[in-house]
């Protein structure tokens, strides 16, 4: 499996900044042809590396409610289901889990309604507590630096290093760390899916 090289980062990072912005232009500024680009783009989304384009809403010019912090302190076992309900919310923008079962989400609630937040979009009696703090400015500027590509093996969680293998099965791109790990989990899959198919 190949890393990321300099090229990669630098489209990245364009994209970063503008999410729309044309192949060709990219292109130009990587010294690529616009196919190539596009052809790097489609890698790096297969790899899962790029999930998609958004779209960047500056919440502070709509007229909405109250933006805010949420720090909740969750039952032990709790923080994803929690964390996962709360990115469910409309209202929700940010969320993230930490290793002590908080989770943390910026929101903008209407007339600072953090309660009916939380009786909403998560089971209530997974919460032990919960704080409010009234945000002020907010900014999300996600960047990639010299990170290296860090995929996880489909079959033991190990991280897949350069030296790691890939598999497409039915459509699906799989990355493994070594050779063993990728010839058991096809064995598996093929056996899945012959057991389906009887």
């Amino acid at each position: 499996m190949r890393g990321l090289d300099d090229t990669d980062r630098e489209i990245l990072s364009l994209l970063l900044d503008d999410g729309r912005r044309p192949y060709s232009d990219i292109a130009e500024r990587v010294d690529l042809s616009p196919p190539a680009v596009s052809d790097r783009i489609d890698r790096l989304e297969e790899l899962g590396l790029l999930r998609g384009f958004t779209v960047d809403i500056d919440r502070s010019m709509l007229r909405e409610g109250v933006p805010v912090l949420v720090d909740v302190q969750v039952e032990p076992g709790n923080a994803e289901a929690v964390r996962s309900a709360l990115s469910a919310g409309e209202i929700t923008e940010h969320v993230f889990a930490t290793a002590d079962e908080r989770v943390v989400a910026t929101a903008t609630v209407p007339e600072a309604d953090v309660q009916s937040l939380l009786e909403s979009t998560v089971d209530v009696e997974a919460v032990v507590s919960y704080e409010v703090d009234l945000l002020t400015d907010r900014s999300w500027t996600p960047s990639i630096g010299d990170a290296e590509l860090a995929a996880s093996c489909a079959e033991c969680g190990n991280t897949v290093t350069t030296e790691g293998e890939t598999a497409r099965l039915d459509g699906t791109r799989y990355q493994f760390c070594c050779s063993s790990c990728k010839s058991r989990f096809v064995d598996q899959f093929e056996e899945l899916r012959e057991g389906a198919d009887s």
